[in-house]
């Protein structure tokens, strides 16, 4: 981790803003710790504002402690099984009901 001055990351910030898509970057104010910067380039902004929420995290550590999780596979074919089931079904032709 790069740890930095405040005046240093603002006077160069657009290096700084570099730095941090390398390796995380601490930012001092008077010699003790105010923010880390973490760069996150090549990211989509919905995903960066979710990851970013502690709610998320809350809802990922709820479901980790569920007994009741399913797997991918499970989910798939449980909601496979609920499409199949919601198709309307053909009525058979006169040719087929003789």
């Amino acid at each position: 981790m790069k740890v930095m001055a405040m005046r240093d990351a603002k006077t160069g910030l657009s290096a700084t803003l570099d730095k941090s898509q390398r390796e995380r970057v601490l930012i001092t104010r008077n010699g003790k710790p105010s923010a880390i910067l973490i760069g996150v380039e090549g990211h989509d902004f919905e995903e960066v504002m979710m990851t970013s929420n502690p709610k998320f995290w809350e809802l990922i550590e709820a479901s980790r402690n569920d007994p009741k999780t399913y797997s991918a596979d499970e989910v798939r074919a449980h909601f496979n099984r609920k499409a199949a089931r919601a198709r309307p079904r053909r009525k058979p032709s006169a040719a087929r009901r003789k």
